[in-house]
């Protein structure tokens, strides 16, 4: 499709863009996770509070913000939420103990709660193709993940504090950009109920997929969580590690999501990335060195962007008509999910530094239950059909199919 067609692409860019700049804000902490801990003198899992306390109020806050976003508009709602992130992240930077961070985290995931229950909703309804938005956005938060981490490891080098200052200016300019350039959809849609939302969870194939989400962003936030922590390294390294991850995220995304959900498509796309992310949980928990985790960790990178890249576009297609109620209930799930993952694997730890991995993996295998059950129905209700199905569809055809008459022997 010509991307001149677009009408809106500088409010679609300029969303993409406060995007990037909000998961780069997420992803800036792994590199000064460690240094945070050193400094404030507190032990693995409570550091790890400042990646749980952002975001259990991140998946508490996408109700009340789409229902927000259905009263006041989108554009309030997202420029409201870019501004409480960056006074989080500013005041962050002067807090004195670990209460007041996680605290100042859970604010911020408030704000970002506000701008992801209406940033997709409002780039799907200013955009002609949503599939190329949906990619774009993707893509931006891969980026995110990428050069949140070399921020923070770069910065973090000369001190912890820096990093959240950095990130507050960031969302300060997003700020700017969101004021000057985002758009209030054309149609104004009415107000959203709670029992609006909370019904899009009786479509049996949504509620799969979010099944298959919740047990997949687990794991997401086991790796980003946790791993800083299992590999010992100094600020500046464990930031290069986590940019590495965030390019293979991004590469997943941005290079081999899209394409491969066009072969075999996005249903099996995501049993792909959940197979191979399984994989990747066994060889963590049972990597011998830094080098074979840090191998693994890149790698883990490209088929977390496998999922990410068709996750959020199945959700939209199998949560109704209405995409805020989609992005609403699968938002609440997807991260509220992710939400006990840092706290619990920090505590984990303390009884072995492998197991976090292994309860990882049990997780995702329950996922990958639920997935190989479930395939068919999120396909059928996508327009697509799994190869298992096929299969079977192939196998009654040939059972009931009329047996060829037997020629007579001559």
């Amino acid at each position: 499709m010509d991307r001149r067609s677009e009408p809106n692409r500088s409010a679609i860019y300029a969303t993409v863009l406060v995007a990037f700049l909000a998961i780069s804000g997420i992803a800036v902490v792994d590199p000064i996770l460690p240094a945070i801990g050193e400094a404030i003198g507190v032990s693995h899992w409570q550091v790890e509070l400042l990646f749980t306390a952002y975001i259990a109020v991140m998946a508490l806050g996408m109700i009340p913000a789409t229902l927000a976003s259905g009263r006041f508009g989108f554009k309030p709602v997202l420029v409201a939420g870019v501004s409480i992130v960056g006074v989080a992240a500013i005041l962050a930077s002067f807090s004195g103990d670990i209460v007041q961070l996680s605290v100042l985290r859970g604010f911020w995931g408030l704000g970002n709660a506000m701008f992801f229950a209406t940033a997709m909703v409002v780039l799907v309804s200013l955009a002609v193709d949503r599939e190329w938005v949906v990619g774009l956005f993707e893509t931006a938060l891969g980026l995110g993940f990428a050069v949140g981490p070399l921020l923070g490891g770069l910065l973090g080098g000369i001190s912890w504090r820096l990093p959240f200052f950095v990130c507050g200016v960031f969302m300060v300019l997003a700020l700017a950009v969101a004021a000057r350039r985002l758009r209030e959809p054309a149609d104004r849609q009415p107000p959203v109920r709670v029992g609006q939302i909370f019904a899009t969870y009786r479509r049996p194939a949504f509620v799969a997929l979010c099944a298959v989400t919740a047990a997949y962003n687990f794991v997401f936030f086991v790796v980003l969580g946790y791993t800083p922590l299992f590999l010992h390294l100094d600020v500046i390294p464990l930031g290069l590690a986590f940019t590495g991850w965030g390019i293979g995220l991004a590469a997943g995304i941005l290079l081999l999501g899209h394409r491969l959900a066009h072969r075999i498509g996005a249903v099996q796309t995501v049993g792909v990335a959940i197979a191979g992310l399984l994989v990747c949980m066994v060889l963590f928990a049972t990597s011998g060195s830094t080098t074979q985790s840090l191998v693994v960790l890149v790698v883990s990178g490209l088929f977390m962007g496998l999922a990410n890249a068709n996750l959020t576009d199945l959700a939209l297609g199998l949560g109704g008509g209405d995409r805020r109620l989609a992005t609403g209930a699968f938002n609440l799930v997807r991260w509220g999910a992710a939400a006990p993952a840092p706290i619990l694997s920090g505590k984990l730890a303390e009884h072995s530094l492998a197991l976090p991995f292994w309860v990882g993996s049990a997780v995702l295998a329950t996922g990958a239950l639920v997935y190989l059950s479930c395939a068919h129905a999120m396909a059928a209700g996508h327009g697509e059909r799994v190869l298992w199905s096929r299969w079977n569809r192939a196998a009654a055809d040939a059972e009931h199919a009329p047996e060829e008459p037997v020629g007579e022997a001559y």
